[in-house]
């Protein structure tokens, strides 16, 4: 399958910077022409997992999956997560990612926000299993949904912007030291939407 033009490389180039300083989130939107909505939506092992707040469980407001290379676990707030291994279709996307972004990954969260209810609260991913500085390949597919950004220490410093089917996200440098992004509900009635997040861990 071919997600995205080699001729068309050049073109994207850097992507525009959203944040005004301390990191680099870089928007290259419609980066993926080819709309697969529907076959991540079949294809892909989605569970429903759980956390605890203040001694009690919650489900997670979104259905998810992780995949990755052999046996690369991702734990984050509190739920261990044992990869998949790729399937095509997410190899191709991978691959995809990797030559805009010029660094490799191994692992991938898949978030399934089926309508407005579900969401990704406030959070910064700086696990240590990421490393210093990680480079995160993120990938909307589906519905548009608002990202919103913060700052940890500059709380006037907020950044909001709209995801569309397609759209690649590049967080990069100093980002997850210093800033908080989410998903946010919203009463607009959006369509379902599928987030990819690439990551290398090891």
């Amino acid at each position: 399958m071919d997600l995205f033009n080699n001729d068309e490389v050049n073109l994207f180039g850097q992507g525009k910077n959203l944040l005004p300083f301390d990191g680099e989130a870089l928007i290259y939107p419609y980066f993926f022409k080819e709309d697969v909505f529907a076959r991540l939506v079949e294809e892909t092992p989605w569970k429903q997992d759980k956390m605890k707040i203040y001694g009690r469980e919650v489900e997670f407001p979104r259905l998810t999956a992780w995949y990755g290379d052999s046996d690369e676990v991702y734990i984050y707030s509190g739920v261990v997560n044992v990869p998949v291994p790729f399937s095509s279709l997410l190899n191709a996307i991978k691959q995809s990612a990797e030559q805009q972004c010029g660094y490799r990954f191994n692992t991938a969260l898949l978030n399934y926000y089926r309508d407005g209810n579900d969401s990704m609260g406030w959070h910064s991913d700086d696990e240590s299993e990421l490393g210093s500085n990680p480079v995160i390949a993120s990938v909307s597919f589906g519905a548009s949904r608002v990202f919103r950004f913060k700052h940890k220490i500059q709380k006037d410093a907020k950044v909001s912007v709209e995801l569309h089917n397609g759209d690649l996200l590049i967080m990069r440098g100093a980002t997850q030291h210093h800033w908080l992004h989410q998903v946010p509900k919203t009463a607009k009635k959006p369509g379902p939407r599928i987030n990819i997040t690439f990551r290398l861990i090891g």
